[in-house]
């Protein structure tokens, strides 16, 4: 297995480390968990640009690296379902009566793992008919926002956990920036799997 793929599979225990972290109770839990999910995220971006500098893009990497990315952020988002049931995240501002907090709602969630799982499958369609269809552009640009977003909610969720000075440094400003990279995220993991169904349209279509 080469590096790329290496890192590619490291994500999977990853995940599991930080839904593993995130779940407990110790007193920096939620620091850990947003340490071991800037790593896994790490992995995202260092595995696809080291396979196509060394020329190691395998079809293991073409479907498995989205994959792992899909069972990192849905798991990410998923949880944060329940830990923003117990404990919304604080209001950035109030319109028309309705308060805006950086929170992740259940709809959201349905919205990112329909797309992923149909996503998924049209890949598994691909598959059966000898075909591998890459992640494109688009994605990536999903992909990196829901990390972007799911950082800044598990920065929220882990500055208490820091010294008085350096939670400082982010509790003016994390909250809002959270909520904007939420909604950012929605957007686009909407917008991309609309595309992408679309563009790969034939695979499915010539099965009806």
């Amino acid at each position: 297995m080469n590096l790329p793929n290496k890192l590619t599979a490291s994500r999977f225990g990853l995940t599991a480390l930080f839904l593993w972290a995130i779940m407990s109770h110790s007193p920096l839990n939620d620091t850990l968990a947003l340490i071991i999910f800037c790593v896994a995220g790490l992995t995202d971006m260092f595995d696809g640009r080291i396979a196509r500098q060394r020329r190691l893009i395998t079809n293991f990497g073409i479907l498995m690296d989205p994959l792992a990315d899909k069972i990192l952020t849905c798991s990410a988002f998923i949880v944060l379902v329940e830990r923003h049931m117990i404990s919304p995240p604080p209001i950035v501002f109030t319109l028309a009566h309705h308060a805006f907090r950086p929170k992740v709602e259940a709809w959201m969630v349905v919205i990112i793992v329909w797309r992923e799982l149909a996503i998924t499958g049209l890949r598994l369609l691909a598959a059966s008919k000898n075909v591998v269809l890459a992640a494109e552009g688009y994605g990536k640009h999903k992909t990196i926002s829901q990390i972007v977003a799911l950082i800044a909610m598990l920065t929220m969720g882990a500055y208490d956990e820091w010294w008085p000075w350096l939670a400082g440094l982010f509790k003016p400003w994390a909250p809002a920036f959270a909520l904007a990279a939420l909604w950012l995220t929605v957007i686009l993991t909407a917008t991309s799997g609309v595309l992408y169904l679309w563009r790969n349209r034939r695979l499915y279509l010539d099965d009806m």
